[in-house]
């Protein structure tokens, strides 16, 4: 059986109000990318800080390395990064200062790969922590989590005020480790920072993991747009076809959604409508993207706007 890093059973905090982490049973394998996915106050980082022995359990147990994090072993510690949401560094220090005393504490870190890091998310070392923005102070998180060799990555919401650019070095990164054999488990609510790095996503939702799936059936649920030029007008028997809606048609054009997943038949419903095309004559095809992000949404149709995370 393939080697756990991070094992929960019945895992709880129970803040009261309903708010915190229930009945959590969730792994994660050596060596892949685990994607935790939740709005705000959903109850990520309450998960996150119970791993890392930041928070008690109030029932429930769980294992980091094979080990239970409450013991709080050093040797344990130093073969995890943890980047959280929101970082408090130490006023009067340089950024260079903070992360070679973090790495002075794992035993030392190789400066060519502390400069190497902070090259690629051009951070300057040398500036002080105190006039640095959100986006620089988040940089100085991740190089200290990137620049050693570690066995587990925790990231709560590690692209917090970072710029575009620099989110897609962050998932280089990412891959990068988990190339190398780190276990990563990246904690985020938006669903696009996670599904080209994930292996697999939990969903959260109020506390409760409600659905674990691997990205790759992720976005087979996920409906897809389809733009069809005919050499005629569109056939109409097309809306009739299971899991197809007409968007809009133009002339020659007709603009389809086809859902995700299949029907009772178990065939794709866009293998289904593919092979209806068959019958026609097509000049031009043209898919979109799934959409990931509406499906992810699903789970939170009703879920009230802001929160504190806990």
């Amino acid at each position: 059986m393939t080697d756990r890093v991070i094992i929960t059973s019945g895992l709880t905090k129970d803040y009261g109000d309903g708010h915190g982490v229930f009945d959590l049973d969730l792994h994660v394998d050596a060596g892949e990318v685990f994607g935790y996915l939740g709005p705000n106050g959903s109850g990520k980082s309450t998960t996150i800080r119970m791993l890392l022995d930041l928070v008690r359990p109030t029932r429930g147990t769980a294992t980091v390395l094979g080990h239970d994090p409450r013991h709080g072993d050093p040797a344990i510690r130093r073969r995890i990064a943890y980047v959280p949401g929101e970082l408090n560094l130490w006023s009067g220090w340089t950024a260079r200062e903070i992360v070679g005393y973090l790495a002075a504490m794992r035993g030392g870190v190789d400066p060519s790969r502390i400069a190497d890091v902070a090259d690629r998310l051009d951070l300057d070392l040398d500036r002080e922590v105190g006039n640095l923005s959100k986006g620089n102070k988040q940089k100085v998180g991740l190089v200290a989590a990137f620049a050693p060799r570690v066995e587990l990555l925790v990231l709560d919401e590690p692209t917090s005020g970072l710029d575009p650019l620099l989110q897609v070095e962050f998932v280089r990164l990412v891959r990068e480790a988990a190339a190398d054999g780190t276990s990563v488990l990246l904690s985020s609510h938006v669903l696009s920072e996670v599904e080209h790095v994930a292996d697999r996503v939990g969903i959260i939702r109020r506390g409760r993991l409600v659905d674990v799936l691997g990205v790759a059936e992720l976005k087979a649920q996920a409906s897809r747009t389809l733009e069809v030029t005919f050499a005629h007008d569109p056939p109409p028997g097309l809306a009739d076809l299971p899991g197809v809606s007409v968007l809009v048609t133009d002339g020659r054009v007709g603009r389809y959604e086809v859902a995700g997943g299949a029907g009772p038949d178990g065939r794709p419903f866009v293998d289904t409508f593919v092979k209806a095309l068959a019958a026609h004559t097509v000049t031009g095809l043209r898919g979109e993207d799934a959409d990931l992000e509406a499906i992810f949404l699903r789970y939170y149709a009703d879920e009230p706007t802001g929160g504190v995370e806990r």
